[in-house]
C-alpha cells in the first residue's frame, strides 16, 4: 500500500505539474465557492500561527521511524537513518507539491470531501487513475493505523519494566508481542470513538500538542545526553538540539494556544493527570518492593511454625466437606467445623448428619445462629472470637471446600458463598500485625 500510494500520488504530482505549465495558474475568483468566500478572514498574526499549527501537524508522524529502531535489520541505527532520509525527502516532496498545485488550480475541498480528493479529482478526472489514487490513499491509512498498535505497547512496556505502569503491560503474550498494551490501546481507542463521536479531525489538536511536547521533551533530553557524555563534535551536537527543542517547543506553545478551545484543553488536563498516575504506580511498586526486600538476610535458623488451628465452613455433608476435612486432618490435629444457622432448625439435621457419618472423629462441629441469614459477617466474627480465646499469638486458618461447576455458565447458577468468604478474608484489614492463611480444596464437577 505505501508503494502503490507513493507511486500513484508522485504520478498525480508530475501530471499535474505539466497542466500547470501548459494551462497557467487558475484565478482564485473563478473557483471560491460562496461559503468560502463568506467564512474568509483577514491575514493576521493569529490566522499565520494557526496555519503553522496546523502545518506542523501535518509533518508528524516521521518518529514512529525512530520509535521502531530495534525492529530494523542489522545494522538498525544505519538502516533506521536511511529510512528516516527517504521518509523526510518524500514527506518534502509531497507536501510541497500538494500545496503548490493546490495554489495553482485553486483547489477547495468539499464539505463532505478531502483536500487530496478534490485535487485528484481537478487534476485527474474521476476515471479510473483517480480512483487507485483514492484507493491507495484508503490503504496507507490502514497500514498507518496500525503504527499506534505496534509503537504504543513497545513504549508502555519500558514504562511497565521501569515501574510507571502495571507489571503486565511488559508481559509478552503467545504471539511474542505486547498483547496487553494492544488490549489497551484497542479500549482507549473504542472511548475516543464514543467520545469524539468518530470525527478524527477533533482528534487533531490533541495529538499535535502531545506529540510535540514529546518532541520537546526528547530533544531537551538529548542535549543532558550530550553535556553529560560528551563525545566527539558535542557541542555541535548540542546546539542541533537545541535549536530543536526551541523550534519544537514554539510550535507546542502555538499549537496549544490556537487550537486551545478545539480541543487541546482537554489534552493540558489529561497530561498532568497521566504523570500523577505513572507516579502513583511507581510509589506502589517501589512500597511493595520495600515491603518484600529482607533488608538483613534470613535468620541463622528457620524456626518452623506450629501446627495452625484449622476452620472450615460447612453447608452439609457431603464429598466436599469430607474432601476439605480429610486434607485438613492431613496437616493438623486442630481442626473446627463451622455451620452457619440461616434457617432456624436446620442445625439439628446438621449434627445429625455430622454423628451419623462419624465426622467428630476427624473435627468438632460447632453452630453459628445468622438470625439475618448473613454468613459471611458471622463466620467472621466466630474467627474474632476463637482468636481471642485461644490468644496463641496465631490467627486460626481458614480452609474452604469449593466445588467448581464444568461448565462456565453453571457458575451463574450458584451462589458462590466460598468466593464471597474468600475476598471477605483477603481484603480485611489484618491485626495486631498478623495474617490469616487461606486454602482452597475444590472440587471438580464432572458435569
Amino acid at each position: 500500500p505505501v508503494y502503490l500510494f507513493v507511486v500513484a500520488y508522485l504520478g498525480m504530482l508530475i501530471y499535474g505539474a505539466v497542466l500547470a505549465f501548459q494551462q497557467g495558474p487558475t484565478p482564485y475568483a473563478e473557483t471560491i465557492p460562496p461559503a468560502a468566500a463568506a467564512g474568509a478572514q483577514t491575514l493576521g498574526l493569529f490566522l499565520i500561527l494557526h496555519t503553522f499549527a496546523s502545518g506542523c501537524t501535518a509533518l508528524t508522524g516521521v518518529e514512529a521511524i525512530s520509535n521502531g529502531v530495534p525492529m530494523f535489520r542489522t545494522p538498525e541505527p544505519r538502516n533506521a537513518s536511511r529510512v528516516m532520509i527517504i521518509m523526510a525527502v518524500l514527506m518534502t516532496v509531497l507536501f510541497l507539491g500538494s500545496n503548490a498545485l493546490t495554489q495553482t488550480f485553486a483547489v477547495y475541498a468539499g464539505p463532505q470531501e478531502t483536500i487530496l480528493s478534490a485535487l485528484s479529482r481537478r487534476i485527474l478526472g474521476t476515471g479510473a487513475l483517480y480512483v487507485i489514487v483514492q484507493a491507495s490513499t484508503l490503504l496507507v491509512l490502514l497500514v498507518a493505523g496500525n503504527t499506534s498498535f505496534a509503537g504504543f505497547p513497545r513504549l508502555a512496556s519500558i514504562l511497565a519494566q521501569d515501574g510507571y505502569l502495571p507489571r503486565q503491560l511488559s508481559f509478552l503474550g503467545d504471539r511474542l508481542v505486547y498483547s496487553n498494551g494492544m488490549f489497551v490501546l484497542a479500549a482507549l481507542t473504542g472511548v475516543l470513538i464514543v467520545v469524539f463521536g468518530g470525527d478524527s479531525h477533533l482528534l487533531i489538536p490533541l495529538f499535535a500538542v502531545g506529540v510535540f511536547i514529546a518532541f520537546t521533551l526528547s530533544q531537551t533530553g538529548m542535549i543532558a545526553h550530550w553535556v553529560k557524555e560528551k563525545g566527539r563534535l558535542w557541542q555541535l551536537k548540542a546546539l542541533a538540539n537545541t535549536l530543536g527543542m526551541l523550534a519544537t517547543g514554539l510550535t507546542m506553545i502555538i499549537v496549544a494556544v490556537s487550537k486551545f478551545l478545539e480541543g487541546a484543553w482537554i489534552v493540558v488536563i489529561l497530561i498532568p493527570a497521566f504523570v500523577a498516575g505513572f507516579q502513583a504506580v511507581h510509589r506502589h511498586y517501589e512500597t511493595v518492593r520495600h515491603q518484600l526486600t529482607i533488608d538483613h538476610g534470613l535468620p541463622p535458623h528457620l524456626k518452623a511454625l506450629p501446627k495452625p488451628r484449622l476452620v472450615i465452613p460447612v453447608s452439609g455433608v457431603h464429598k466436599g466437606t469430607i474432601n476439605a476435612l480429610r486434607y485438613a486432618r492431613s496437616i493438623s490435629d486442630n481442626v473446627i467445623a463451622v455451620y452457619v444457622e440461616i434457617e432456624p432448625g436446620r442445625a439439628e439435621r446438621m449434627r445429625h448428619d455430622w454423628d451419623k457419618w462419624g465426622l467428630n472423629e476427624f473435627a468438632q462441629l460447632d453452630v453459628v445462629p445468622s438470625p439475618f441469614r448473613s454468613i459471611v459477617g458471622p463466620f467472621l466474627d466466630y474467627l474474632d472470637h476463637t482468636d481471642q480465646v485461644h490468644n496463641d499469638g496465631t490467627l486460626a486458618s481458614v480452609i474452604l471446600p469449593e466445588f467448581v461447576p464444568a461448565h462456565w455458565w453453571q457458575v451463574a447458577m450458584h451462589n458462590q458463598t466460598a468466593w464471597l468468604l474468600r475476598i471477605a478474608l483477603l481484603y480485611r484489614r489484618r491485626r495486631s500485625g498478623k495474617v490469616r492463611a487461606i486454602i482452597d480444596v475444590p472440587m471438580f464437577l464432572r458435569e
